[in-house]
């Protein structure tokens, strides 16, 4: 479980400095990565609460740093 959640934080890294670097959002480095790393830690635990996600650990880290890029910058942009 500990090698699955260190996996989950370096994936989410990656994928929050790359949408950066790509232009994809305009949040900064650090705070993409922050927003990254966050969704994929709450999106963890809640695969081990309650079983939700799909089956690999490595398509859930994706997934949910993904959304949360979405989710959260637009959610406090006007």
């Amino acid at each position: 479980m500990f090698l699955t959640l260190f996996g989950t934080v370096v994936i989410a890294g990656i994928i929050g400095y790359a949408s950066e670097k790509t232009g994809w959002t305009r949040n900064g480095i650090i705070q993409s990565i922050i927003i990254c790393v966050g969704g994929a830690f709450l999106f963890f635990f809640v695969r081990i609460m309650f079983g939700i996600g799909f089956n690999s650990a490595g398509m859930n880290a994706i997934v949910s740093s993904i959304g949360a890029l979405i989710i959260v910058p637009f959610h406090w942009r006007r």
